[in-house]
């Protein structure tokens, strides 16, 4: 599996933000993608996650409600659609995608590149 993440930009406080992920690969069936992302000075955290066979998600408990991640099969794309953006939501987004009942924290993870998201007060 191979991810290039994108859609990341500089925006105001309460502005909504779309980030995209390209996803290649064969067999997503047995696939978790999340989105996760790390603010300067911080560790990476997680954010989202979502079933590639049947779209079922996880949120972290920092964004519910705000955060919407969705998956395009046909597309081969997944999306975090970001709501009511605060400044705290500045940080390194990057996708990834691991085999289901991996642990995020194992080797089993493939990582996109990050796109960088700043919100402005």
């Amino acid at each position: 599996v191979q991810l290039q993440a994108s859609g990341g930009g500089e925006v105001q406080a309460g502005d909504s933000l779309k980030l995209s992920c390209a996803v290649s690969g064969r067999n997503l069936n047995s696939y978790r993608m999340g989105w996760f992302r790390q603010a300067p000075g911080k560790e990476r955290e997680f954010v989202a996650s979502i079933s590639w066979f049947d779209s079922a998600t996880y949120y972290a408990d920092s964004v519910p409600g705000r955060f919407t991640i969705s998956r395009d099969s046909a597309e081969k794309m997944v999306y975090l659609q970001m709501d009511s953006l605060k400044p705290e939501d500045t940080a390194v987004y990057y996708c990834a995608s691991k085999e289901e009942g991996l642990s995020w924290r194992g080797r089993g993870v493939t990582w996109g590149r990050g796109t960088l998201v700043t919100v402005s007060s």
